[in-house]
């Protein structure tokens, strides 16, 4: 089996094909972006009819598995699903069968300045690339403001556009 993984900002399958927004991304500011994985596996023909259990796992820079608080208690950021494709009609015989697939994560409370790794297990097995790395940063700082209606050196400029006439 083979397998690659994208960072995306969306993603989705739509009649077996993989629709990508904002795709390859390796950074993004922590706690805050939602993200997506966008993955695309190729099944020897003779596994394709065979049922098949996959795992995403978040792991630190260390390799270790990322938890995050919840009511429960800390739980592990981890994804999971089964497929079973079958052998499409129509493709010649011995053929890599491909699947696409597209997973949706909300944002996670990430520390910032951090990196991180979506590790991929399909079957109790995983390929030394079958991964999708990423950093986070710390949030943008908001300029501070000088006044209600004055910039810190006087009168906040007047906006573009049209103006009222004199």
């Amino acid at each position: 089996m083979k397998a690659s993984l994208m960072l995306c900002d969306a993603a989705q399958v739509c009649d077996g094909k993989l629709y990508i927004l904002g795709g390859g991304w390796s950074m993004t500011v922590a706690g805050l972006a939602p993200m997506a994985i966008a993955m695309r596996l190729e099944l020897a023909w003779g596994e394709a009819p065979n049922p098949h259990h996959w795992e995403l796992f978040l792991q630190d820079e260390a390799g270790e598995q990322v938890t995050i608080e919840t009511p429960e208690g800390p739980q592990p950021v981890e994804i999971r699903g089964d497929f079973q494709l079958g052998t499409p009609q129509g493709v010649p015989l011995g053929s890599d069968i491909p699947l696409n697939l597209a997973v949706t994560i909300g944002p996670l409370p990430l520390p910032a300045n951090s990196r991180y790794r979506w590790q991929l297990v399909v079957d109790g097995e995983s390929g030394e690339d079958w991964y999708a790395s990423f950093s986070t940063l710390a949030p943008p700082q908001m300029p501070q403001q000088g006044g209600p209606a004055n910039g810190p050196t006087g009168p906040a400029p007047m906006p573009s556009g049209p103006r009222p006439l004199d």
